[in-house]
This record gives structure tokens, sequence and C-alpha cells, in this order.
């Protein structure tokens, strides 16, 4: 029997426009189940200079990451699964064009389709039965037998965890590996893109951009897409010509 294609996807800047994990702080915080204080006097002024371009994104991320742990630490799962219900009905439809496609092109060709990301998993779980995917991992939110969460986190955002995820699902679902595809937007991603025979940088960041280019190996098999308001172009990463689609 042959083995099974599949589309590896992070979700956070690839599919959803935005940070999952931050909309879930942002509704915490609204809904008066974390202090306003743990986003104004801790996460505003990184928060101010990524916005106006002066800062860096990933060291925003794990600014409202640690923060987030350290202030989601016992509260109850039925407060963090409450809000988290609350994010999806209300947020998960804002997400890139050209990925939604691709997705339900993945599923159409009967492909298998996994979502890989650093965001809770208690989002990433609601994102993927949203989007019929066939499977997911996210970071791994451990919570007590009382049912409070207990501030310690397996991460989904670093190598070592991705590796041993890819391996399990390509054990799980059988996956030819060199005939699969693999979509990120930063250098978290490198390791899915190694693995596929097929990697989409959606988006890149400038970090993605020089480890692609600085790879042969990544530089040959990689496609380049940005999708801005209403226009997706696409890059070939060898030539630096773009098109339309």
């Amino acid at each position: 029997m042959a083995k099974s294609k599949a589309a590896f996807f992070d979700i956070d800047g690839t599919f959803y426009r935005d940070s999952l994990l931050i909309e879930h702080f942002k509704r915490m915080i609204k809904y008066e189940i974390i202090s306003p204080s743990a986003w104004h006097e801790r996460v505003k002024h990184t928060f101010e200079d990524w916005d106006k371009r002066q800062g860096n994104y990933d060291a925003y991320l794990l600014d409202v990451s640690s923060i987030y742990v350290e202030h989601l630490t016992n509260v109850s799962s039925e407060d963090i699964e409450f809000i988290a219900k609350q994010v999806i009905r209300l947020k998960a439809d804002r997400v890139y064009r050209y990925t939604r496609q691709q997705i339900q092109w993945h599923l159409d060709e009967g492909h298998k389709v996994i979502f890989i990301s650093g965001s809770p998993d208690f989002l990433v779980g609601k994102m993927a039965e949203k989007y019929h995917a066939t499977d997911y991992c996210g970071s791994t939110y451990h919570i007590d037998e009382d049912g409070f969460f207990t501030g310690r986190v397996e991460p989904m955002w670093d190598s070592v965890s991705k590796e041993r995820t890819i391996a399990a699902m390509v054990a799980k679902h059988d996956i030819d590996l060199a005939e699969s595809f693999a979509y990120g937007d930063t250098n978290g991603d490198i390791t899915m893109f190694k693995h596929v025979g097929n990697p989409v940088a959606i988006n890149p960041a400038k970090e993605l951009l020089i480890a692609i280019s600085e790879q042969e190996e990544l530089r040959e098999k990689t496609r380049i897409v940005i999708e801005r308001k209403d226009v997706i172009y696409q890059v070939d990463p060898k030539t630096n010509v773009v098109t339309f689609g």
C-alpha cells in the first residue's frame, strides 16, 4: 500500500493572521480572569515596539508567552476552556486566504493535514476541528487533578519538539515525507522544511529568508508566498521571479 502524503501547517502567522495565544491572553484580561496590569505593566512596551516595527516579533512573542504562562498558573481549566471557545468563535476566521485554500486543496487531494503550532494545545485542537485537520500538536499546558493549570508547559516551538512530533506523525499516519508539504513563516519552521519535499514559506520572517538563501537544499525546493491585501505573490528563491495568483 502506498504511503500517505501530508501537509504540515504552522498556525500563527502562517494560517492565522496573528497569534492565538495573544488573542486568548487579551480575552482573559477582558473577562478579568487575568489582571489588566499583566498587559499594561509587562507587555505594552514590547508590543508597541513591534507595532511600530522597531522591535523583533519573536522577542515580543517570547515576552508575551512567558507572562501569559505566569498569569495563567492556577487558573481553572473551565475558565481557560470558556475563553478558548470565545477566541475560536470570534477570531478563527481571521486567516490568510492562500493558506485556507491550500488546506482545502490538500483535503480534496486526500492528503493528511496536520497542524503543528507553538500555541496552546487547547486552541490548536479547536482550530484543527474547525478546519477539518487530520491531526494536530500544540504546546501542552498541564492541568492538575483539581482542574487548575500548573504552570508547566511542554513547548512546541523548539526544533527538538518538532522533530519528535514529525516522527510521531510519520509513524502514526504512514507518511512519505519526500512527497509531503510544510507551510511556515519563521525560523522555528525550518525543521519541518528540511524534512519534507515541498516546503512553502508564507510571509516569511527575515531570519527564515536568510536560512533559505544560505542553504542550497532549502533554496532549491522552497516556494515563497506573500499575501498582502487581496493579492498573492509567489517568489522563486532561485531566480527572484515574482508571479501573481
